[in-house]
Order: C-alpha cells, then structure tokens, then sequence
C-alpha cells in the first residue's frame, strides 16, 4: 500500500509457502511437545525445559540469528510465526525465540564483527540463550534514569548495579547491559555491553511471584565490581540507549506475536468448548449471544494480526536500510493493539466457558493470565501511545 506524507507506509505482507509450511511445522512441534507440559510448567512455576529441547532440537529457538553466524537467516515474519505458534501453546515458551532475539539483536544492528561471531555462534547453536538488561528498580518507563555504571579501568570495564524485570535471567548465559559511562550525558551517557552469566561478580535474585508467565524467570540482575574486557562494549560509547531504543522498534512486535498467538489459543479452546456444551438443550454455541461473542474476538484477533504482520514488514524494510520513524510507529502499535485485544479475548474466552473457565482445570484461565504481561513488558501499552503520538507523521 502507497504511503503519503499524511499516513504512516504499511506494508501487505502475506506469508509465502515457506511461511505457511514453518507454521505447519511450529504448530506440529507446539502441540506434541510444548502444550502437554504448558499447565505443570505454570503449576509448579519451572523453566519449560522441554520446550527449549524441543525448539533447539528443530533449530527453532533462534530463527532470527543471520546465516553467517550459524542461524537460520529467518525474516520478521517468520520470527513473528515461531513466537505466535509457540505462544498459542505455552506463553512461557514463547519467551524462549522472544527473548532470544531482543537479548542479542543489539548485538545485531551495533556489534563489532568480533562481537557478532563470538556470541550470535553459540546462540544459533543453543549453547546459549540472550537476555535483555535495561529496566532497573527506578528506571522502568524511564529507562534514561537508570543507575548501573560502568567504569573504563585500562582495557576493562568495570560493570555496578541492579537490573530487574529481567525475563530469562539465570537461564540465559549471555546479557545485554546498558550502563552509564558518563552521568552528564542522560540517555547519550548510556553504553551497551555483553555481559556472561560466568563473569565473576555476576548474581542473580529470587524468581518473583507472578501472575502470569510462570514459566519464564523473572529475576534480577547483579552487577558487583563486573570487570569484562573492553571489546564487549556493543557499539561506540555512549550510543547504548539509541541502540536499546532501535532494538525495541523491532522487538515489540514479538510481544505483538506473542499476544496474537495467547489470543488464538484461546479462541481455538472455547470454540471447542462451546460446541460441545450442552444447555437448554442444544450446544451453547448455537445461541447467537456465543456466536456475536465469537465473531468479535475473531475479528480482533485477525485485526490484530493484519497489524502484526505489517510491522513485520516494516522491520525488514528497516533492516535494508528504509525509514526507521514508521517502524517505531508501527511496532508500537501493533504491541499496543495485539496486545489488548488478546486480555480482551481471553477474558472472553474465560467467559464462554463459565465456572469451568475459573478453574485451573482448563487452558483458558491460564492464558488469560499469560496475556496480561503483554500489556506491560518492553514498554506499557500507555508508553506505547505516547510513542505512536510522538511519531505520527
């Protein structure tokens, strides 16, 4: 679709044959080795492990890593199917490729050659996964704010601080830390590091209680006198934050993703549920009330993936080198809608089912309490309006 002065430039991007047989493909891996484990995996709050197995197995957890590193070289979309399938099944999975791509795709668009093949290698082999260090106890929405420094001794720098919210943390070997090189600067102060779990000085926190997404540990990170050498700096210094910023442009619509496949998910069970429940006579989904109530979250969901695939799009044509302001619009908004429309669906979901629905006895409850923290990580969806307003063309 043409753009104009007036109109951010979206693009139709519809999946190919390639695109449509990985989904076969994820799908297939999803429902025969991620879903059976999905309610204990919540239950008892523990690592998926058998999705990570499963996924490194069939060279699925890292699809985004480009092929001169050992990686499958996968596009936007592609990422964007992975984490929507696997998210259908099991949300805490789905961090699995998710973060995957947000902890190393800094690394991506700013590392040196050096950097790149030192850790995007083991990550494509799944030696390794990355997590992504830049949310701290006082820099949440503000994330210029933080405090982490980083002082340059000699051909070392020497790493200081906390970083919390940090989703894989434990798990992950790899780390990318933004930090303070010089406080005078605000946001231009910040520089952007790879940090290993095996770093002396390295710890990690209690797993926090959550509501949802149990499966994925969310820990915090810290940083006590890190001395890493000088070549793990990501990028010049003090362009941290631009990089941090850049990397969310594209990363937001894997949280898109992973709200569009929690949303589906839930559409698909209580179409099943309501076909099969009897009441007054006749399945609850011959009453039309059902049959609105499922056009509607349809409807959304399809939306909601319109939009997702269309960033997807937008992320491609940035990384050739196109016009980053739309991407930042984009990725936002289709964070910011996928994401409301699956806490919309999956409360409806629960609804459809009644008192079962409550339960944990059923998927939907579960899901319901997955899609919340799509609204909330890699920025609220109101942060998420205040980008989109800041980049309206």
């Amino acid at each position: 679709m043409a753009g104009s002065a007036a109109t951010p430039e979206f693009d139709l991007y519809r999946p190919s044959e390639e695109h449509d047989l990985l989904r076969d493909t994820i799908r297939a891996l999803a429902e025969a080795k991620i879903a059976p484990h999905a309610a204990a995996v919540d239950e008892d709050a523990r690592f998926p492990q058998e999705a990570l197995d499963a996924l490194v197995a069939a060279d699925l957890h890292a699809v985004h890593v480009p092929e001169e590193y050992g990686g499958a070289g996968a596009d936007a979309l592609a990422t964007v199917i992975v984490i929507e399938e696997v998210a259908r099944a099991c949300v805490s999975s789905s961090l699995i490729p998710a973060v995957n791509k947000l902890g190393s795709l800094p690394v991506i668009l700013s590392g040196s050659e050096e950097l790149k093949k030192k850790y995007l290698g083991p990550l494509a082999k799944g030696d390794g996964m990355f997590s992504y260090c830049l949310s701290e106890p006082d820099a949440g929405s503000d994330a210029a704010g933080m405090k982490t420094r980083a002082v340059r001794d000699g051909d070392s720098w020497v790493l200081n601080g906390v970083k919390r919210w940090i989703t894989n943390a434990g798990v992950s070997e790899y780390y990318t830390v933004m930090a303070v090189t010089d406080p005078d600067k605000r946001s231009k102060g910040i520089s952007a590091f790879v940090v290993e779990k095996s770093d002396p000085g390295v710890s990690f926190g209690a797993p926090e209680k959550k509501l949802g997404i149990k499966g994925s540990p969310t820990r915090e990170v810290y940083l006590d006198n890190v001395r890493i050498p000088a070549d793990r700096m990501i990028g010049a210094e003090g362009t941290g934050f631009a990089t941090a910023m850049k990397t969310l442009d594209h990363t937001r619509i894997t949280i898109a993703a992973q709200a569009l496949g929690v949303a589906q998910g839930a559409l698909d069970y209580a179409k099943g549920y309501v076909r099969e429940r009897k009441q007054f006579g006749k399945a609850i989904a011959d009453f039309q009330g059902i049959q609105f109530m499922l056009a509607d979250m349809a409807m959304k969901i399809e939306a909601a993936r319109q939009l997702t695939y269309a960033a997807a799009a937008k992320s491609e044509r940035v990384a050739a080198g196109g016009r980053e302001g739309d991407l930042t619009f984009q990725g936002a908004a289709a964070k910011c809608f996928a994401s409301d429309v699956a806490m919309e669906v999956t409360t409806d979901a629960v609804q459809l089912l009644g008192g079962y629905g409550y339960t944990r006895d059923y998927p939907v409850e579960r899901m319901m309490r997955d899609a919340k923290i799509t609204q909330i990580y890699e920025g609220t969806n109101q942060v998420q309006r205040i980008v989109m307003a800041r980049n309206l063309p």
